[in-house]
């Protein structure tokens, strides 16, 4: 399995129909993720805000993947398809797996944000093609928003998971 490093150096060399592809797939393993996230919150008795949080974030994973689904097949002709794994679920996976209290699972989950956004904004100030750079700052502004919607849910839980 590749580490985020590597990924980083397979997107700094792809084109942009490649790196708009990657964009679609990633967005589609999110969206799997965060409903993943909301289950296993629900299944162990968090407050259900959270469980609702990670509901929204995978709803608009989905809805971002199927708008740049609709762009692809639009400029492209085809469907998207890529083999390069997203940078925002790689690096957590195992974490998540282990995590069962409230600030386990949101620090996993914005852990997650947090190396995909600044991942992003590395590539963006990388590459030389003005397109890709401009895909990658949009991709680093989503995971940042991202993040802040996971940081408020954290600093609104603080006193339910701080007892």
């Amino acid at each position: 399995m590749l580490d985020v490093e590597e990924i980083i150096e397979i997107l700094q060399r792809v084109n942009y129909r490649e790196a708009l592809a990657y964009w679609i797939a990633s967005e589609v393993e999110e969206a799997e993720f965060y409903r993943k996230l909301a289950e296993r919150a629900k299944n162990l008795g968090l407050p259900e805000s959270l469980v609702e949080t990670f509901l929204k974030l995978g709803r608009d994973s989905e809805k971002h993947a199927e708008e740049l689904t609709k762009e692809f097949r639009k400029t492209f002709g085809k469907d998207p398809s890529t083999e390069i794994p997203p940078l925002e679920v790689l690096p957590v996976l195992e974490k998540f797996e282990r995590a069962d209290q409230v600030n386990e699972v949101l620090e996993t989950a914005m852990e997650s944000e947090l190396i995909a956004m600044n991942a992003y904004k590395a590539l963006a100030e990388k590459v030389e093609d003005e397109r890709l750079r401009e895909l990658y700052r949009k991709l680093a502004d989503i995971e940042r928003g991202h993040y802040e919607a996971l940081k408020r849910e954290y600093d609104r839980l603080g006193g339910w998971y701080g007892r």
